[in-house]
């Protein structure tokens, strides 16, 4: 691990003081927890937009997998973002993003503006995920770095998991608008706050903008995702484009945007520079990252389709049945975080991705009379298994870096959790829909079943992969 002041990009100007670090820290912490806890916030509530605004389930899943997919979109840029503009500047532009997107869709008369406004929201918070990470490995020393990206935790994991509490509860008393005009004051004091108080000394240099590696993003990542959900759709008729064509596309795309990325990233012209996937501990981590996030982002859209459509929970139930599990995250993020700092990755991850694949093979026994109260027991386990690896896996990523790649790796490390979580949410609505109509004794649990057993398989997967992990640190005294 390198020492702090060799961290910083070349030219970057020194830290500031230690209470000034942590006063912008926690702001932009307080404002991805917000925007980050709209990804799954309509989890819940797509029983109640489908006949609300009278659509499917396969589209109305794009209220969050199309924020997902944005964000996957959006992310590759902001390496280049950071590099060309300074961060109080993408801050306040990140912000207004996200606050005028919760305006249009707290006004949604229907479907399509709702999407729209979705997508504006994501289009700042894919911005302010990439500012955090890259603010961290500036301001904070590596030895707290842990204990730091353990808060971070907070917001990456914790904000989702809390999404279906915060929606079940307000579709209980006031709707599912009111989950737009509750955020829109937060967002708006935010912004505030950070035009009057956030100060990150960095520099910028010029680096023009590739255009045509913008639009091989958008054609990867939006075919690849699309694809996935394409399937689920045609498996009941009702897909007006074949699966496998987008899914080509985003393919074919994908490989000529790794390629072009290569060429332009010897000149310094890459949009999203790609040299830190050669580094081994960081390729490592993001492979796990990757596959961790696909089962949390499947498990937090699959549960409360199964707790509403199975068990007959209500949506205010149904909220208040994944509260613990996102408590429990919350809790344990710092702890881990401050365990990191003293121990490492290795003896944290590998037990991690054990108790993940443990639970997730639990879920796969879910029946129509399953207890609630196993279901949340079930669910609290989940999340301690990925807080186990998820904080250890990101610091690790990031902190084994040369200061000239941070903002790249972690566009990177952000683009992949978003990639994952779109395409694990497609992957896990496809796969249900599929086994609830092919299932005989009963279509919504047959695919429920299918989707979980897919989860179990992906963390089983995971667990070699594990064994990669660094070795564990130094001690202080040593």
């Amino acid at each position: 691990m390198t020492t702090a002041a060799n961290d910083r990009a070349p030219g970057t100007a020194a830290p500031p003081s230690s209470a000034s670090a942590a006063l912008v820290v926690w702001l932009l912490v307080g404002s991805a927890f917000v925007m980050i806890l709209n990804e799954t916030i309509m989890s819940v509530a797509l029983p109640v937009l489908v006949v609300d605004l009278g659509i499917s389930v396969s589209t109305a899943q794009w209220l969050t997998s199309g924020f997902l997919l944005t964000m996957a979109v959006v992310i590759p840029i902001t390496g280049f973002l950071l590099q060309r503009f300074p961060p109080r500047r993408i801050y306040l532009a990140s912000m207004s993003s996200f606050a005028a997107g919760t305006l249009i869709s707290g006004l949604a008369p229907g479907f399509g503006v709702l999407m729209t406004g979705r997508i504006v929201q994501a289009v700042g918070t894919a911005v302010m995920v990439p500012l955090l990470m890259t603010s961290v490995i500036r301001l904070i020393p590596a030895e707290r770095r842990g204990a730091t990206m353990g808060t971070i935790t907070v917001v990456i994991a914790v904000a989702p998991a809390l999404g279906p509490t915060l929606s079940g509860l307000l579709l209980s008393t006031l709707g599912w608008r009111s989950m737009f005009w509750i955020v829109l004051p937060i967002a708006l004091v935010a912004l505030a706050a950070g035009a009057a108080r956030l100060r990150i000394d960095a520099e910028t240099r010029y680096v023009p903008l590739d255009l045509l590696s913008v639009v091989l993003s958008v054609l990867a990542f939006g075919g690849l995702v699309y694809g996935l959900s394409s399937f689920g759709e045609s498996a009941r008729g009702g897909s007006a484009v074949p699966p496998w064509l987008p899914t080509a596309v985003g393919a074919v795309a994908m490989v000529a945007f790794v390629a072009r990325q290569i060429r332009l990233q010897a000149g310094g012209g890459a949009l999203l520079d790609l040299r830190p996937l050669a580094n081994r501990p960081f390729a490592t981590s993001i492979v796990l990252v990757v596959l961790s996030m696909m089962s949390l982002f499947g498990v937090l859209i699959l549960l409360p389709l199964y707790l509403q459509d199975v068990l007959g929970a209500s949506a205010f139930t149904t909220g208040l049945a994944v509260l613990p599990g996102g408590l429990a995250m919350g809790l344990l993020g710092p702890v881990i975080g401050r365990l990191y700092d003293k121990v490492g990755a290795r003896p944290l991850v590998p037990p991690g991705a054990v108790v993940l694949c443990g639970a997730l093979w639990a879920f796969t026994g879910l029946g129509e009379s399953s207890p609630l109260w196993v279901v949340i027991a079930m669910h609290v386990v989940l999340v301690c298994g990925i807080s186990l690896m998820l904080t250890p896996l990101v610091t690790d990523a990031l902190g084994m870096l040369p200061g000239e790649q941070v903002s790249h790796g972690s566009a990177i490390v952000s683009t992949l959790q978003q990639v994952a979580g779109a395409a694990g949410t497609a992957l896990f609505i496809t796969l249900m829909t599929i086994g609830s109509a092919e299932a005989s004794a009963g279509t919504d649990v047959g695919g429920a079943r299918t989707a979980f057993l897919c989860a179990a398989i992906i963390a089983t997967a995971m667990l070699p992969i594990t064994l990669l992990v660094g070795r564990p640190k130094d001690r202080p005294a040593a």
